[in-house]
């Protein structure tokens, strides 16, 4: 009764001995359910360093899309803090050529031919021209006139600024001067509107040995360039004062043609029969930048002002 169940013992003792060469079922179940659990993990830890490899390429991804926005967000170089616009214009009329006959006929009427030119170390950056006349009417005296024009042009720099904004602080200093003349009397002062991007005209009296003055002065301002215009007159020797309302109409008249040699002289498409308001106004094109410094005009006037007295007094 008890042999075969002894026979089966021992049997499977002897298969636990001999390292189970024949498996039971239970046996064979369980270390598949070993092997399966021992390869959870082993999947997991590929899973997790497959999804971290995943997660870091999308995240350089992302940093390459947010560094490209970072860059776009940047200003460039052309608009850092250190660029300057080019100045508009690039160089300057000859100053004595800068009116027309008929205009100098007019307000200088025996000194139309006697035009001289101011010296200066670079005719590109400031230039002047000055005119005198000395009309002889025998008994009755003789009637002065001396006139000037000088201009200034400023270029675009780095370490100053802006040429444009160079020239408007430079106009304002013309103007502040012209209407703080010493021993000056009667001064008023006007905007003249279409003259240039700005323009003021100052006036006013000044009495001399000789006679008494009629001053008119206009400062004007296109874009880098300023113009300064003087003329005045005088009676001498009994002869009548000049009408300083005409004196004003004849300056302005010579400033805007003034303004058009500017203009003609950097390829602006203004000549002398254009109008000088609305040829001047226009912008030219950029100018290359040049080096020397603009520096040197803005600190002084680019020629020195002739005093009226002594002009007269060396015609006299």
């Amino acid at each position: 009764m008890h042999r075969p169940a002894q026979r089966n013992q021992r049997e499977q003792y002897e298969q636990d001995v001999q390292g189970d060469r024949r498996p039971s079922r239970s046996g064979t179940r369980l270390r598949r359910v070993l092997v399966c659990a021992a390869a959870v993990p082993a999947v997991l830890v590929a899973a997790g360093c497959s999804s971290d490899s995943g997660s870091g390429s999308g995240g350089d991804a992302k940093q390459q899309a947010q560094k490209q926005q970072t860059a776009d967000a940047k200003p460039s170089q052309s608009a850092s803090p250190d660029a300057v616009k080019p100045a508009a214009y690039a160089t300057l009329p000859k100053p004595c050529a800068v009116l027309s006959a008929k205009t100098l006929g007019d307000l200088v009427p025996k000194g139309a031919k006697s035009g001289k030119q101011g010296t200066s170390d670079d005719a590109a950056t400031r230039s002047s021209c000055s005119w005198s006349s000395l009309q002889n009417n025998g008994v009755k005296g003789s009637q002065f006139r001396w006139l000037n024009v000088s201009l200034l042009r400023f270029e675009s720099d780095a370490a100053r600024g802006d040429g444009n904004k160079l020239a408007q602080e430079y106009y304002g200093k013309q103007v502040r001067e012209a209407q703080s003349v010493e021993g000056a009397k009667n001064t008023k002062s006007e905007p003249l509107p279409g003259t240039g991007d700005e323009a003021t005209a100052v006036r006013y009296d000044l009495k001399k040995k000789e006679g008494a003055f009629k001053q008119e002065t206009i400062v004007a301002r296109v874009e880098n360039v300023v113009i300064t215009l003087d003329y005045n007159g005088a009676g001498l020797a009994g002869e009548r004062t000049p009408d300083p309302d005409d004196l004003a109409k004849a300056a302005e008249k010579a400033v805007k043609e003034t303004l058009s040699a500017v203009a003609a002289a950097n390829h602006d498409g203004a000549g002398a029969g254009s109008s000088p308001a609305q040829g001047a106004s226009k912008s030219a094109s950029p100018s290359k930048p040049a080096s020397s410094s603009p520096s040197k005009g803005a600190s002084a006037s680019p020629s020195k002002k002739a005093s009226p007295s002594a002009s007269a007094s060396e015609k006299s």
